[in-house]
């Protein structure tokens, strides 16, 4: 029981959200992300444009926007790009911080690490460019468009998002993982999962603040099912290699007994060539049950490990990804307002799984830059 609410405290703990009785989602963890947004009507023509070039999250830098240059033109030489960056980062950094250790004992010690300390923010101000768009890259391959700022798909106090791309942003998972991210989107925005075409269609309101908070949960979901489904994999394998020891050790002693006279090597052939089913304890039948089963079986602290971000950046990242998805950017109205956005169940899903999937992309991301870069532990 304690390893299920340990569970389910990654989702939003509260009861479908959407329902007019019920109250607005609050989440500790997204609120750590997550400073109140504002969103208020469009009146004027339609900007809510679906294209690589609308993003949500400019880059910031001079290398992140030559690397967006290269992703729109040049998508091939991408990857290769984002490795001579990443590398001439680390090796910058590297050079700051050799000067600064070489000059301790000098009076210039204290500019050196005046500039060391430069450096690595910088560095880091870059990196965050490059996660986003490995992020951004990733969505490309599936023909999905972040969703750009909402303040732009909103008209007449209704928000909008067409297309769904629901069928996109499912297949990327296996049905086990899939299964888990339908049960949070029904938790998310009480929508079941076999709901008709009306039911999508249907018309709903939430706050600004727990349309964010939910947006900013679920990446975070995303983020741990990434995460934990590798484990399992992982924990997959080693049950298989310790079975197949295990069984290699006892098919000799029993051979030696069946063959005395030392004739092995055809019955080893045969037997190299069967597939034999073993079955385990509990602890392994648990192994290679369902994801699901597995994650309900892990200890509280694993689950906490699987869900905490590994690197300042990806903090960063996500906090300023939803500053401007949102709009908190100062120039929406009145932080302390809490509007109420109309909407349909279909547009909710639909940013729902979109957060999901750039939380196990961000995943990836992190990977990636760690193999070239040395990225800073959150």
């Amino acid at each position: 029981m304690d390893h299920c609410l340990a569970l389910s405290s990654l989702k939003l703990r509260v009861t479908p959200a959407f329902s007019p009785s019920r109250p607005a989602v609050q989440s500790r963890t997204a609120n750590r992300f997550f400073r109140p947004l504002t969103v208020v009507a469009g009146a004027g023509a339609s900007h809510c444009e679906f294209s690589s070039l609308n993003s949500p999250l400019d880059p910031r830098t001079r290398p992140g926007k030559d690397l967006c240059t290269v992703l729109q033109n040049h998508p091939q030489l991408f990857h290769l790009a984002v490795a001579q960056e990443l590398k001439k980062l680390a090796d910058d950094r590297e050079l700051a911080l050799s000067r600064a250790s070489l000059s301790a004992a000098s009076h210039e010690a204290c500019l050196h690490r005046r500039i060391a300390q430069l450096k690595e923010q910088e560095c880091e101000t870059v990196v965050e460019d490059v996660m986003y768009l490995l992020v951004f890259y990733k969505f490309s391959e599936i023909k999905v468009h972040l969703v750009p700022k909402l303040s732009r798909c909103i008209y007449n106090g209704r928000l909008e998002i067409w297309p769904s791309k629901d069928w996109e942003l499912e297949s990327l998972y296996s049905m086990d993982v899939l299964e888990m991210i339908r049960e949070h989107v029904s938790t998310v925005i009480g929508l079941k999962a076999n709901s008709s075409v009306t039911d999508n269609w249907a018309v709903t309101t939430i706050t600004r603040q727990t349309l964010g908070q939910a947006y900013v949960a679920s990446i975070l979901y995303g983020y741990f099912l990434k995460s934990a489904s590798l484990r399992h994999s992982l924990d997959r394998i080693l049950t298989l290699e310790s079975q197949d020891l295990h069984m290699s050790h006892r098919t000799s002693l029993q051979l030696q007994e069946m063959c005395p006279n030392g004739n092995k090597n055809l019955l080893f052939g045969r037997i190299g060539n069967i597939q034999t089913k073993f079955q385990g304890p509990s602890g392994q039948e648990k192994t290679h049950g369902k994801l699901k089963c597995y994650v309900m079986g892990l200890d509280p602290d694993t689950i906490q490990r699987c869900a905490k971000l590994r690197s300042k950046v990806a903090v960063n990242l996500i906090k300023n990804h939803c500053c401007a998805l949102f709009g908190d950017d100062g120039s929406m109205g009145s932080p302390e307002t809490d509007e109420v956005i109309s909407t349909s169940y279909s547009s909710l899903k639909r940013l729902v799984l979109e957060a999901v999937a750039f939380g196990s992309f961000l995943w990836g991301s992190e990977e990636c830059i760690e193999t070239i870069y040395e990225l800073k532990s959150n």
